[in-house]
Parts: C-alpha cells; structure tokens; sequence
C-alpha cells in the first residue's frame, strides 16, 4: 500500500525535473495516486478540464516515468474529482488500497539550519500571530528550497489553534487562471468572494504574475483590500520583489511594506540532516555513508534531496533493493546532469514567454502575425538563441519552420529594442533568468 505512493512520488519528481515548471504546477502537481491494481494505475485529478489535458498531452510522459521507476511498462486510467461528485465517474479502487493523503507540512519536520533559521522564525511568529507579527511576509529564495513548506506549516498551525479563519492557499498560476475563468464566465463576484474575503491568504510564486497586466490589476485591489482590513498575507517568490522585473512598481512597493526572509541553500550538514529526516519519515534506513554521498553531489535543492530519498524507498519497497552508494549514484545520475533536455528548455522558454505576454503557446509556434503574437515569437527565437546557442535554422524549425533571414531578422530586432527600452530589456532578461533557473 505505502508502495504504490512512494512509487508515484518518484513519477513525480521525474516529471518535475523534466518539464516546464509552470506546466508542472498547473497540470501534475495535485494528481493523486489512487490504486495500482493488476498492472493499471489509475490518478486523480481535480477536474474534467485537467483530465483532458492530462490524457491528451502527457499520459505518455506519464507512462515513461512509471516504467522508468519500475522497470515495466504499466496501462494508466484518469479520474477527475468533479465527475466523481456527479456520479459520472469513480476512481479505481480496490480493497485494501485507499487514496493516499498528503505529506504533512509542519514546523516541527521542516529542517532549520543557517540557511533558512529567519524564513522560519519568521513564518513560525506569523501562525502564532496572524496580521500581528509580520504583514505582508515575503519569502523568498530559489525553487526547491521549502518556501511552500513554510506556506504549509502556517496554514495547518492557524487551521489547528483557530479552526474558525478562513485560509486561502493559491499558487501565482492559478491564480490568473481562475481569475481568466470567472472573466470568461462572467462571475467576478465569486472569485472577490474568494480572494477579498479570506483572513489569510498565502500565495505562492507570486512571481508568475508579472506580466500580466489584468492579473496585476486584480491582485492590486486584492491586496489593498486585504491590507486595509488587517488580513494576513503571506507571498513567496523565487526572488526578491526588486528582481522581479515585469511586476509593476506599485505592487513591488507593497510586497517590500512588512518583512522580507530569504532562503539560501542549505549547508553540508543540514543537507545530511534533512536526507535523514526523509528518510526516517519513510521508514527507510539510510547509511551515513550514503547519506553523506548524497548531500555531497545535491548541494542547490531539497526537493532534489528528497526526490532521492523517496526513489531509493521505492526501489526497497518494490525489488527489495536497499540503499548503498551504488544504487544512490544510479539513482541521481538524471539529476547531476549539467542542462535539462534541450527539448525540455525549449518548451519552458516558450512557455515562460507565453506567460510573460498572455500569448498562447500554440499561436506562439503557429504562423499568425498578428502584432502581438509576432512580437512573442521573436522574444522566443531571441531568448532560446541566448540559452541554448542553437543556429538560426534550428530555431527557424521549432516555429513552423521559419526561414534563416526571418529568425534572424527577429534577433537583431529583439536586440534593438533591448539597447532603445530598459523596461524591455528588463523582461527579456527575467525570461531568460526564469529560462535558465
């Protein structure tokens, strides 16, 4: 039973390690494990919606990741929780394999070392003293570094000593993505319901926001009126908010007005404690000397760390195999890797720019020359130029095989603009930086 969800957190974390991290969080991160019964997994999903994008784009994705961690290919079923509730659907469940809940996220098994002891005192001052310690708390710090444990740890120790709040986690994505919904269904009441009337509101990657002037607009008279009637928020980020180049200045303002905790990757010895810590959660032994091995080689990101831990559980739980240095080395070989796939940061360049300029990934590659879309599509060809180094003929083919004179045509402008607007060269260079991190 306990297999089947350390298998799954391995999928996971493969597939997080290998795609775009804004199409990880919206489409992968909350799918469920809920059974594996003779040779079909089925996972949950929240909705019809993401359940058609999952089947339609990344069940093969999926499917590798599965065989990848077991070492055999297995059938894949999708459920979605919303037509569970119509009785349209039922998830896959047999006797003995119930779904699985989420790791608990608390204070006392997040590891606190030099790199993130502030982030911590801070958060821990905000659930004791909501809107009275701290407003708004701004974490920030690069991807994998337990900001959403943080933002975790505050909502289930307010949840635990004042069950009566109301608590509103959201990550920056989905957040424009709902507000993009209640716009197109004509049902901005309920989303201000939801947003201007919590007493806590905790977002998460505040960053994906910039750029998106609706959304930026919204989250403005979200926060004002939050603020003004003496709500706690908290926002983390993987940088500060004066690095967060197209997020506009009145709202950069206002995240800088209370406290601002970084987090830095940890030390030798807390990476060693935290594998520990993992490990010992999971009922796995862990020997020093593989523990020490690891930590020597994954020194920038704890989910990494505990990716392996949750890897090296699999493979005890389903072959029997137990942790040594041999199999800790297979076991992060994908992850010392110096560059993701180059179709991997292709597709997270795009998507990244995408967001940056509300312009659809698919118009992006397609052939329209709308002004808009034309002018994304150059940022892109510019962009994946200066990440990748690829030729001008390669990057001619990832956009329906555009011809060397027009890629290049499109190069030369983007860097014009760059050298004539400061705004601009200012999000083309967080592209790139989001492109790169």
């Amino acid at each position: 039973m306990e297999s089947f969800e350390q298998c799954f957190a391995a999928v996971s974390d493969l597939l997080r390690d290998n795609m775009a991290e804004t199409t990880y969080n919206l489409f992968i991160r909350n799918i469920e494990p809920s059974s594996f019964v003779e040779g079909t997994v089925t996972l949950l999903v929240s909705s019809d919606f993401q359940k058609g994008i999952v089947e339609e784009r990344y069940l093969g994705m999926l499917k590798d990741a599965f065989l990848q961690v077991l070492g055999f290919p297995v059938e894949m079923s999708i459920s979605s929780r919303e037509s569970i509730a119509s009785g349209v659907d039922s998830p896959l469940l047999s006797e003995g394999l119930p779904l699985f809940g989420e790791y608990s996220y608390t204070f006392d098994n997040y590891i606190v070392g030099s790199n993130n002891r502030f982030a911590h005192a801070a958060a821990q001052a905000v659930a004791a003293n909501p809107s009275g310690a701290y407003n708004p708390l701004f974490v920030y710090g690069a991807s994998g570094l337990g900001k959403t444990h943080l933002l975790m740890a505050i909502r289930n120790d307010i949840e635990r000593a004042r069950p009566g709040l109301s608590i509103v986690y959201v990550e920056g994505e989905r957040f424009t993505n709902e507000l993009i919904l209640a716009l197109g269904q004509g049902d901005i009441r309920s989303f201000h319901a939801t947003y201007r009337k919590a007493d806590v509101l905790l977002v998460d990657d505040i960053q994906f926001i910039g750029g998106k002037e609706r959304t930026q607009e919204e989250f403005f008279h979200t926060f004002n009126e939050l603020y003004k009637s003496g709500k706690q928020i908290v926002l983390t980020s993987d940088r500060p908010p004066k690095e967060i180049k197209s997020l506009e200045e009145r709202l950069r303002t206002r995240f800088e007005w209370g406290l601002l905790a970084d987090i830095q990757p940890p030390d030798l010895e807390t990476r060693i404690s935290i594998l520990h810590r993992k490990a010992s959660l999971l009922g796995l032994t862990l020997p020093d000397e593989v523990a020490e091995f690891i930590a020597q080689r994954i020194k920038e990101n704890i989910r990494q760390l505990e990716g392996t831990v949750k890897k090296l559980n699999a493979h005890r739980l389903i072959d029997g195999t137990m942790p040594t240095i041999l199999t800790a080395q297979e076991t992060i070989k994908d992850i010392l890797q110096e560059h993701r796939p180059l179709p991997v940061t292709i597709e997270k360049i795009i998507e990244e720019v995408s967001r940056t300029f509300s312009v659809s990934v698919e118009d992006i590659k397609s052939g329209k020359r709308d002004a808009d879309i034309a002018n994304a599509r150059q940022i892109a060809m510019y962009v994946i130029r200066e990440v990748t180094g690829m030729t001008v003929e390669k990057i001619g083919a990832q956009f329906s095989d555009r011809n060397h004179s027009t890629v290049t045509h499109s190069l030369k402008k983007i860097v014009a603009q760059k050298a004539s607007d400061s705004k601009f060269q200012e999000i083309v260079d967080d592209i790139i930086k989001n492109a790169k991190g």
